[in-house]
């Protein structure tokens, strides 16, 4: 399967559970942007900014004076995003890889991302291309993954249902901070903080944990391109989560690493 049409698929499933996945990660999320600390007035800068609630929340923070763009290179996600954002003076949208982006140098005060950082095909460009864009003294910030085995939210389900031997590896590509760390001080960051963050997440009760966990991530990744395998994986996954919740809310811990650095 094509990048593009593998992209596309992953772009569709996200616009399908927008509102139970911002309910999943949102805490995740906040935790990086009160790491970032965005003040009214300034100019941020969203990479993979993906269906937009990462979007809202800064602008909420930035207020009418400030001003955030979101960036996403997926249409679908940017689409549902500019509709949610919509009467918002102060956002505006970029579809685009975060490679190429051609923001004026030193035109934002932080460059912020939610799980938008780990797929890039050149991170070393990337970084750099961030660092040029930050005001000197200016601000990056990002959440990322640790290690697939730290986060139950992805290999509860997968192991679930038996594919665990089918995992796309990308979404932990940032599981060594000491990889971070290295990337970062060549882009010319520095004061650049790699700190553990654990929180419990979900998308509600069990329907709702089911449906997001069979479209996105990494078992829905495999079951988007090959949905033949969704008849035998359902029950498994449906089960596993039953034995370990409530079934009111579901939750599974998310492990990630929040970074910080300055440019």
């Amino acid at each position: 399967m094509s990048s593009s049409r593998t992209r596309l698929l992953a772009a569709q499933a996200w616009v399908e559970v927008h509102e139970l996945l911002d309910l999943q990660l949102s805490p995740l999320g906040l935790a990086a942007i009160d790491a970032l600390s965005p003040s009214p007035g300034e100019v941020i800068l969203d990479i993979g900014c993906g269906a937009g609630q990462s979007v809202l929340q800064l602008a909420e923070r930035v207020g009418p004076r400030g001003r955030v763009i979101g960036a996403d290179i997926a249409r679908p996600l940017l689409d549902l995003a500019r509709a949610r954002a919509a009467g918002l003076d102060q956002v505006s949208f970029i579809e685009g890889d975060a490679t190429l982006l051609d923001l004026p140098a030193a035109g934002v005060d932080g460059v912020f991302s939610r799980f938008g950082v780990m797929a890039f095909t050149d991170p070393a460009a990337a970084f750099a291309n961030f660092h040029r864009m930050i005001s000197p003294g200016g601000r990056l910030t990002f959440v990322c993954w640790r290690a697939y085995a730290d986060n139950a939210l992805d290999f509860a389900p997968l192991r679930a249902a038996g594919l665990e031997g089918r995992l796309d590896p990308t979404p932990f590509s940032f599981e060594d901070p000491g990889y971070v760390r290295g990337l970062l001080e060549t882009a010319g960051f520095r004061e650049i903080s790699i700190e553990a963050h654990d929180d419990d997440v979900s998308s509600g009760d069990l329907e709702a944990m089911i449906t997001v966990l069979l479209k996105v991530g990494p078992l829905g990744k495999i079951l988007r391109e090959a949905p033949e395998l969704r008849a035998a994986a359902e029950p498994k996954v449906r089960a596993a989560l039953a034995a370990g919740g409530d079934g009111e809310r579901v939750a599974l811990k998310a492990a990630t690493w929040v970074v910080t650095a300055r440019a």
